[in-house]
């Protein structure tokens, strides 16, 4: 009898710590990408084709769909963004969709907790709602969304399943909190690395190449022994048509890459230089 209840006992323990595990049909995934200075985040589940058609038919046409499968499909925003030019708070929002033959609806829903769409639509939900062409595409068999097209401005939010895919421009406020750095860090005990990371951001945004050349000047005033200083000197002076001092300072970055042994920059710098010269 001792036996038997020992036995019962153990089989109960290790029973309890017994799990069968299995793979999801539609495993979930997460993509995160940075745009700009602003974090985004999509969760989502991947269903597959599996031999079936998928648009117009499991994905009906003028119904609400999940927008993937499982619980809902959620994108995160670390700051105020502009989707499909309509304002839309930082935060995180349920994406559903409804497709069409010619346009797609995609919803920015405030609930996030429902398990496929939600029983009671509530309009008063919906932070904002995007229209958007549905383009043709090479067959995609599992149900995929990803971002592309980035710059420091935007990015675009791609979805994309069988034949058909659907892109949204995504605009983030780049220019506002850049701006802001940079007067906060010039304003506070700047640093040479401040005043070139602030004379690179307004070369590269075409904003104020004086102010871009005073600053950069100023870096190398402070430290004038990192190439890559001299090099975005010389692009800066190129922007603004003074070739020669360009040229000089070019061939001040092409010297000191030599020196620590960075063919890129001894490679860009000779290529600007030939260029410059003609």
């Amino acid at each position: 009898m001792k036996k038997f209840v020992l036995f019962v006992a153990l089989t109960a323990y290790f029973g309890a710590f017994a799990q069968v595990q299995t793979p999801q049909p539609s495993p979930a995934a997460e993509v995160k990408q940075t745009v700009g200075l602003t974090e985004f985040e999509v969760l989502y589940s991947r269903p597959s084709m599996r031999g079936r058609k998928i648009v117009g038919e499991l994905v009906s046409f003028g119904s609400v769909w999940r927008t993937g499968a499982n619980k809902n499909t959620t994108i995160s925003f670390s700051d105020p963004v502009k989707v499909g030019g309509k304002e839309l708070a930082a935060g995180t929002y349920a994406l559903f969709t409804r497709p069409g033959e010619s346009m797609w609806e995609v919803f920015f829903y405030t609930d996030t907790d429902n398990w496929g769409a939600p029983a009671e639509w509530d309009a008063n939900k919906v932070a904002a709602t995007i229209e958007a062409s549905p383009q043709n595409t090479n067959a995609v068999e599992t149900f995929s969304i990803w971002f592309s097209d980035l710059t420091n401005n935007d990015g675009v939010l791609n979805m994309a399943w069988e034949d058909t895919k659907i892109a949204i421009k995504i605009e983030v406020p780049t220019v506002k909190k850049a701006m802001a750095s940079i007067k906060k860090a010039l304003n506070n005990n700047p640093k040479a690395r401040d005043y070139y990371s602030s004379a690179v951001y307004y070369l590269q945004e075409g904003q104020d190449l004086p102010q871009a050349k005073e600053w950069i000047n100023k870096a190398i005033s402070m430290d004038d022994e990192p190439y890559w200083y001299f090099r975005q000197q010389s692009l800066i002076l190129a922007a603004l048509n003074e070739t020669e001092a360009a040229i000089a300072a070019a061939k001040k970055s092409l010297e000191r890459a030599e020196k620590a042994g960075n063919w890129d920059y001894v490679k860009m710098n000779k290529a600007s230089i030939a260029e410059w010269s003609k």
